[in-house]
Formats: C-alpha cells, sequence, structure tokens
C-alpha cells in the first residue's frame, strides 16, 4: 500500500458524521467491565460481546472503524467468518491496538511510559496480514506535583513517534494518542498548558521520524477541568479551549482529530465534541474515538444474555447516532430521549 492509499484509509476513518469504536481493552481492562454486570470474563464471552457490538445493524452509518484487541482480531463469529470479516461486511475498516499498555517510569515517580517496542516491526507485519488497516499506541500523561516532567514527555513522545513510522512501514494508518489524564483538582488552563506541551513534542518526534501527517491521526485528550477540580469547566469552556490548544500545536497536514473519551460520561463525551463542532470548520476533521462512552449503556443492556442482544445493539447505535450528530454540531439533549 503506498502512502497515498493510507492517506486515503486515513480520511475514511473520519469521514463527515462518523467515527472510530474502541473496543481494544485489554483482558485486565475487559475484566473489570465485565464484573460491573456480573459476567465472567471468560474467551467466549468476550467473542459473543464483541460480536454482538459488530453485527449491531446499521452501526457502519455512524462508525467508521473499530479498534481491535490482539485476542479479537484473531476470533470467528458464531457462523465461522472472522470478526475482521464481519466488520468489513458493514463497511467498517479494522484496527489494532499495538501497545502493551503502562509502566512506571524509572526514575520518575508517579510517571508512566508505555511498552510494547521490542518486535513491533514484526507485529505490525503480522497484524496488517490479519486484516488491520490501521494501529494505535497509547501514551499516558499524569497532572501531578511536579509533573509531567520533561522527561516524561520525551521518552512518551518518541516511542509514539517509533510505533507511527513502524505502522506507516508495514502499510497501517497510526492513530497516535497521547492522553493526559483528568485524574486530579488541576485545572482547565493547567490541562491546556500541559495539552500543548505535550502535542509540541509528540509532532516534533513525528517530524524527526518522518511519519507522514497526511497518513496519521491523532487521539487526543480534551481540554478538560481535573476530574476532582471545584470548577468543572461548561462544554462551551471545553470546546474553546481545546479548539485553542489545538489550533496552536496541530499541523494542518493532519487529516483528523479522533478524541478519546477518558472517564467522561456518555453524554459529557458527546455534549462536548458537538460543541466544538459547532464552532465551525478546522483545519481537521474533528471526530470521535470512543470505548466506555460508546459501548457502556450496551454493556448495561446486554449483561451476558443472548435474550438482551436486541436492546443492547440498539443502546449502542443511539449512541453512535448522537455521536454522529456530534460530528456535525447538531447533538441536542432531545435525542436522548428519542
Amino acid at each position: 500500500m503506498s502512502i497515498s492509499d493510507l492517506e486515503s484509509v486515513a480520511r475514511s476513518l473520519v469521514s463527515r458524521g462518523k467515527g472510530i469504536l474502541a473496543a481494544d481493552e485489554s483482558f485486565p481492562t475487559i475484566e473489570k467491565r465485565f464484573k460491573s454486570v456480573n459476567v465472567a470474563s471468560t474467551e467466549e464471552n468476550r467473542r459473543q460481546y464483541r460480536e454482538m457490538l459488530f453485527t449491531t445493524p446499521g452501526l457502519g452509518e455512524f462508525v467508521s472503524g473499530v479498534i481491535l484487541f490482539d485476542e479479537t482480531i484473531r476470533q470467528r463469529a458464531r457462523d465461522g467468518q472472522p470478526l475482521v470479516a464481519v466488520l468489513e461486511s458493514q463497511g467498517i475498516i479494522p484496527g489494532i491496538k499495538v501497545d502493551k499498555g503502562t509502566v512506571p517510569l524509572a526514575s520518575f515517580p508517579g510517571e508512566k511510559i508505555t511498552e510494547g517496542l521490542d518486535g513491533l516491526r514484526d507485529r505490525v507485519r503480522e497484524y496488517r496480514a490479519l486484516g488491520a488497516r490501521f494501529a494505535k499506541w497509547r501514551a499516558v500523561i499524569t497532572i501531578g506535583p511536579g509533573i509531567p516532567t520533561s522527561a516524561c514527555i520525551e521518552a512518551n513522545a518518541h516511542a509514539l513517534a517509533l510505533y507511527a513510522a513502524l505502522s506507516q512501514e508495514a502499510d497501517l494508518v497510526p492513530v497516535v494518542e497521547p492522553e493526559v489524564l483528568m485524574d486530579g483538582p488541576h485545572t482547565i488552563a493547567t490541562c491546556e498548558a500541559v495539552t500543548g506541551e505535550v502535542l509540541s513534542r509528540v509532532f516534533a518526534e513525528l517530524r524527526k521520524h518522518g511519519v507522514s501527517l497526511e497518513a496519521a491521526l491523532l487521539k487526543p485528550n480534551m481540554v478538560l477541568s481535573g476530574k476532582s477540580c471545584p470548577e468543572q469547566a461548561s462544554a462551551q469552556k471545553v470546546a474553546e479551549a481545546t479548539l485553542r490548544c489545538l489550533r496552536r500545536f496541530v499541523p494542518a497536514a493532519l487529516p483528523g482529530i479522533v478524541f478519546l473519551s477518558g472517564g467522561q460520561n456518555p453524554i459529557q463525551s458527546t455534549e462536548r465534541l458537538s460543541a466544538m463542532n459547532a464552532l465551525g470548520r478546522q483545519p481537521w476533521e474533528l471526530s470521535f474515538s470512543y470505548g466506555r462512552a460508546l459501548q457502556e449503556p450496551a454493556l448495561a443492556a446486554w449483561r451476558g444474555l443472548a435474550a438482551n442482544v436486541p436492546a443492547a445493539q440498539q443502546a449502542l447505535f443511539h449512541r453512535a447516532r448522537c455521536n454522529g450528530a456530534a460530528r456535525h454540531g447538531k447533538y441536542t439533549p432531545d435525542m436522548e430521549r428519542q
């Protein structure tokens, strides 16, 4: 696949009115989610759950791509069809999470680095052969007393750039995810300053490693008040601060930005995305790459029971439709009652 083909995939992932479903939960994360609805995290239950998500009627109307976990990209539906093919039959592009999670950053208490670069060249080639067309790598940056340090930001930006270069080498569109966590009492102004510093370093590293921005996507946090900050910014303030930060640090060559939900509830993440798109067209498409914010209502409806599949799929389609409207800046609270 040429760079121009990768650019076409990247643009397709941020098609107007569509976004990405993140279904790449690791084993510990999916186990935690399943426990909340009293479902055992067995391989078969995970397969059934994700097949339920991927076969939701009409999902491709609002979902352009799905990020898969290593286990999922190898699984088959009940009828024997690979789950990758199930997605493609809906017009949805399969993607893959390629990082191996975060660990403490040596010598820097409270900070983390993402693992997974060892053997990545071979793994991305295998994922491409299994049907993936894009890949995602997540780095996390924590705000706290004396952190983040420049060392933490630089180490994670460097790893993101290496992963992005290896992904494009393997004909995969990299979705670059530097997440500034919303945990803590920090203000929205602090989040904006840290997010700007992170984005500045990430794009410097991407340029240094020869990554084609036209064939990549950014998956950042929104600029938010810390979760325990006494003063929570409105959706309008979040939209203004986020776009101000992005315009300062994200090159216009990038086709699109697919926000992570990062601890926001389903309605908050939709409202804030809609508020951003209501502010007018930007140099890049403003889209979503939500995990829990899309799945949470569906999981609560499903509860591991085959009889609940139609209700769970209806819940997922509803959230996808709401976020599709947010892509146009047209989401309204009335949509939640429809």
